[in-house]
């Protein structure tokens, strides 16, 4: 059971920014939606 969870976040494709649509370099399991770039305050 543990094994098909960890491949589950293993196989999770990449994120892309809401914003740009740039591919964000985080873990893809992560909330945020946005890339460092467009992430501003």
């Amino acid at each position: 059971m543990l094994e098909n969870v960890i491949e589950f976040f293993k196989n999770l494709p990449p994120k892309n920014c809401a914003t740009c649509g740039e591919e964000i370099e985080e873990q893809h399991e992560c909330y945020s939606n946005k890339c460092d770039k467009c992430n501003v305050l």
